[in-house]
């Protein structure tokens, strides 16, 4: 048999008994978690919101953003477990013990046990920041948390941990070659990983195929069969794309001697609408990318490098929130639009929730947005090497610094604008900006849309124009002699 032939049948081989291992699964709870995001105007209360998890899904877990008391309150008495997160400003604060002491008491004993509060993360990809303050302060405030939280008697049930971005890794391709960023993976991952060891807590990562697939990789990424990407090291072969994320973290993890911690994927997930240019984007993809995955993670196949294990996982997200910055897509992740009808089914619906629910749970039917994968528009065609994206002129800095929040929270490579990058100087926010907004447009495909940044970018092609040389030059680094900076090491 061909080779090539030999590794499709094998990936159709692993699809069938992904399905046949879900049928265990189906009507079982525990299997999902969900990340419920509040960044909108239109979501229904959250007593609302947490009598119809109970009633109509099997969701038994959430993950929040913050510690929302009225959240908080109105899972009590549910049974669903709740993840909690300190917001990343706090973190400084929490290395103090007092400090500690009075948020445990005021965001986790005011609630338990009636809430089933069960991790506490300390920031959310806080390395992605580039906050030094924010990055010093995470080990020691994540230990001096579990101090509190071991005087309050609560340490066997409560865990602590922190999510990170793929952006963590200077290494991911092959996996077998995964290794986290240097100075991060002494500094940082070492005392980390030694305290997540000790405390019996996971490493937890944001994990987002979405974010790595081209017009060539859709079937890898959305778990389809396809030919399969060989490791040369290992010679195993990866039909998905996540499996390959994952592995990357594990090689990573091994590598400094971790390997043995558990792993959570504490985000991910595909968006069901996005600008209409882009390929690859709908409920139909969004629905199969999910669906995949959860039987995927459940399956207990595990990965190449991790066979044998199942994944606690947390789509990402609960809702669309249509206050979210960034592109369409960002505010389309949610598997529930706001009247909490489903944007497409994945079988999280409770047989009673399904028949009751007013929606066709068909992806292809019902109420809200339908997009269809269509090629870009003459007007939305990159032009290879001829343009770039830059902040238009007058945009207030704090949009510029949303922009560069969001591009290197991607895990995208702003290395270089971090102090002792090479484009670090000029230290302004605008050109920050101007770096991370045109490594997102050559990264994503050089589509117009690309460039929207809520209406705070522009493509130009101007390279003569000496304002934009200056902020797309980098210490020398002409992009008019050498094309864009992308993952510049």
């Amino acid at each position: 048999m061909d080779n090539s032939i030999a590794i499709i049948f094998a990936s159709m081989v692993s699809q069938i008994l992904l399905l046949l291992a879900s049928t265990l699964f189906q009507g079982v709870q525990g299997t999902i978690g969900v990340n419920y995001g509040t960044v909108a105007n239109d979501l229904p209360p959250s007593p609302q919101v947490a009598h119809f998890l109970v009633e109509s899904t099997i969701i038994d877990r959430i993950r929040l953003f913050d510690s929302n008391p009225e959240i908080l309150q109105a899972f009590a008495h549910t049974g669903i477990e709740v993840t909690i997160t300190v917001p990343n400003d706090q973190i400084p604060h929490l290395t103090k013990l007092s400090f500690a002491e009075q948020w445990v008491k005021t965001n986790v004993q005011a609630y338990t046990p009636a809430t089933n509060i069960v991790r506490i993360l300390v920031g959310n990809e806080v390395l992605s920041t580039a906050n030094k303050l924010f990055i010093a302060s995470l080990v020691p405030a994540m230990q001096t948390l579990h101090t509190a939280l071991v005087a309050a008697s609560l340490d066997p049930k409560i865990k602590v941990s922190t999510p990170h971005s793929l952006g963590i890794l200077s290494s991911s391709s092959p996996p077998s070659t995964g290794k986290f960023r240097q100075g991060y993976d002494t500094h940082v991952f070492k005392p980390m990983f030694s305290f997540l060891r000790s405390t019996n807590a996971p490493f937890m990562v944001n994990p987002y195929p979405y974010f790595g697939y081209s017009d060539d990789t859709l079937d890898y990424a959305l778990f389809r069969p396809n030919p399969g990407v060989l490791d040369e090291n290992t010679k195993l072969t990866y039909t998905n794309m996540l499996d390959a994320q994952l592995d990357a973290v594990f090689s990573a993890m091994k590598l400094l001697g971790f390997e043995d911690l558990d792993i959570v994927i504490a985000e991910t997930g595909w968006p069901s609408e996005a600008d209409s240019a882009q390929v690859g984007v709908s409920p139909e993809n969004a629905a199969e990318y999910n669906g995949n995955l959860m039987r995927h993670v459940n399956s207990g196949a595990g990965t190449p490098l991790m066979p044998n294990r199942t994944f606690e996982t947390f789509i990402f997200a609960l809702f669309n929130e249509n206050l979210k910055p960034g592109p369409i897509s960002e505010r389309n992740f949610g598997l529930f639009r706001p009247d909490m009808t489903p944007v497409y089914d994945i079988g999280i619906m409770r047989p009673t929730g399904r028949s009751s629910d007013p929606m066709n749970p068909s992806p292809y039917e019902g109420p809200g947005p339908t997009v269809s994968p269509i090629g870009p528009s003459p007007t939305s065609q990159p032009v290879d090497g001829k343009r770039w994206c830059l902040p238009k002129s007058g945009v207030d800095q704090d949009a510029l610094q949303r922009n560069i929040d969001y591009v290197c929270g991607l895990g995208l490579d702003c290395g270089p604008i971090q102090e002792g990058g090479m484009c670090f100087d000029p230290n302004t926010v605008r050109a920050h900006a101007a770096y991370a907004m045109n490594l997102y447009y050559q990264v994503m495909g050089s589509y117009e849309y690309d460039c929207d940044f809520e209406h705070s970018g522009a493509i130009t092609d101007a390279m003569e124009d000496a304002n934009i040389e200056n902020e797309l030059n980098c210490k020398g680094y002409s992009l008019a002699r050498h094309g864009p900076l992308l993952q510049i090491e």
